[in-house]
């Protein structure tokens, strides 16, 4: 039996002579449990915003993405994209012509991001069910001469006065690849198509492209921006099972110096890199907020000290060593912080369970205010594990240096 372990939990667990010791005993577990409630609850807060945004792109971004490292376009009869195309696990290959442009509309104007894709964009991803009203529609982007467009709705409601059927032409401008400008006709510096409405708009849920993108077929982008027989992006679907990981490895090699494979989270690095960062911010705020709470158990195991002071020289008295009695007081507080670690985790998974069972902090005074009317959670082992081993580790710096300190100073 470990000697010190034993007298130190019948210490924890037994009435002192001074019922007051008992009570700051029970604040110390329960400060450390609040402080690992916290951390429990507010990483996975965030780590359901995180999954929340990923669900968004996931409606528009495609599975992996296939750009050119240098310049905006390569001819889509590249050699290595035509040995990526051909790998057996891809499902669905998509080119994409991408580019920025001028939309006017009547009396409005806006900057827009002209997306050309292919027939196949519904197979690709999920954008058809981001269509409003027509949730879950095939559309046709082009019919015999006849282009169309869908644009996102925050770009709808600004430049189409929230109209999602536009009426008569919506004219883009792009500028002239070749030539030089002649200031006498400035017109012919740019090039004009224009596109009919299919009567819907996309809502992401993200302002980057909501308020920015229209969406039409990749003859038009190509002619518009003189990109015959180039893309800008190849994009791909992967078939069900596929090893997602070893397939990007693949394509990586493949791709060399050239081109450049990334998955969603890669294409929207800047989104998760800000989110990622707000979220350990949170989680070192927090373990200060853990640090101030650890030292009531500092106050607890000195009250407990000259407490047990006749019982530490019975201890003595019968054969024990300043290292062994300096021991019990040191896994006395390490109990105390394990076990409001446990208590923390526990009450805090309860409250995650809770909250995406009944919602009980909502987001807004309103119902529909928001994408989402209450916060959303999202539990992950390892944010479990990251807060059981802080709390362990805090806990245990926090009452080695005073228990030694005391044991010296109030023991001899």
């Amino acid at each position: 039996m470990n000697f010190p372990f034993y007298v130190a939990r019948r210490y924890l667990f037994s009435k002192k002579s001074t019922h007051a010791i008992n009570l700051i005993s029970a604040i110390s577990v329960l400060g450390v449990a609040v402080a690992t409630m916290a951390m429990v609850v507010t990483l996975s807060v965030f780590n359901g915003f995180h999954d929340l945004v990923a669900s968004f792109f996931t409606s528009f971004d495609p599975q992996l993405k296939v750009t050119p490292v240098k310049g905006k376009t390569v001819p889509s009869d590249d050699p290595v994209l035509a040995q990526i195309k051909a790998l057996p696990q891809v499902d669905v290959a998509m080119e994409c012509v991408e580019d920025q442009a001028l939309a006017i509309l009547d009396d409005r104007q806006a900057m827009v991001m002209v997306k050309g894709v292919d027939d196949n964009f519904s197979q690709l991803t999920h954008f058809s069910e981001i269509l409003y009203p027509d949730n879950g529609a095939q559309i046709d982007l082009h019919a015999a001469n006849l282009e169309f467009g869908i644009p996102g709705m925050r770009l709808a409601q600004g430049l189409l006065k929230g109209a999602s059927d536009w009426r008569g032409y919506l004219h883009i401008y792009a500028p002239e690849r070749e030539g030089q400008l002649d200031m006498s006709n400035p017109d012919a510096a740019f090039v004009e198509d224009s596109l009919l409405s299919t009567g819907n708009v996309f809502n992401v849920n993200q302002s980057k492209y909501d308020a920015h993108y229209i969406v039409t077929s990749i003859a038009f982008a190509r002619n518009l921006f003189g990109q015959q027989g180039m893309l800008s992006s190849l994009e791909l679907r992967l078939k069900p099972g596929s090893d997602f990981d070893g397939v990007k490895r693949q394509m990586k090699k493949l791709a060399g110096d050239k081109f450049r494979v990334e998955d969603r989270y890669e294409q929207q690095a800047d989104t998760y890199k800000i989110m990622n960062i707000e979220k350990y911010l949170a989680y070192v705020f927090l373990t200060f907020i853990l640090i101030v709470a650890s030292f009531n158990i500092i106050g607890s195991l000195s009250m407990l000290i000259i407490d047990k002071k006749d019982n530490v020289t019975t201890l003595r008295n019968l054969g024990a060593s300043n290292k062994q009695v300096s021991k019990i007081f040191l896994l006395e507080g390490r109990m105390i912080a394990v076990g409001g670690a446990i208590l923390g985790i526990l009450l805090g998974l309860l409250l995650c369970w809770l909250q995406r069972r009944f919602g009980l902090v909502a987001l807004g005074g309103s119902s529909g205010s928001f994408v989402v009317d209450a916060y959303p959670v999202s539990v992950h082992l390892s944010d479990i594990l990251l807060v059981f081993f802080t709390v362990v580790a805090v806990g245990w710096l926090a009452v080695w240096y005073p228990v030694r300190h005391l044991s010296k100073r109030l023991l001899q």
